[in-house]
């Protein structure tokens, strides 16, 4: 998932994609682990997609603790 689209997101949708990545990731490593992938490279994009929008989710809240902060 591009930044770009995580960025146009809304804070739920942030944390339901993040929530879904986040089981497909654990899937994967599992089926992994049983037998290995045909891509083993999709994992590595799970870890990322899910570093991305958890950065996303911190900026946001960081940005709400600033607003309230200066007000």
């Amino acid at each position: 998932m591009k930044q770009e689209v995580i960025i146009e997101l809304s804070t739920p949708e942030l944390i339901e994609r993040l929530d879904e990545e986040s089981k497909q990731l654990v899937k994967l490593k599992l089926n992994h682990a049983v037998s290995p992938l045909e891509n083993p490279n999709k994992i590595k994009v799970y870890r990322k997609t899910i570093a991305r929008l958890s950065t996303e989710l911190r900026r946001r809240e960081l940005e709400e603790q600033n607003k309230s902060n200066n007000q």
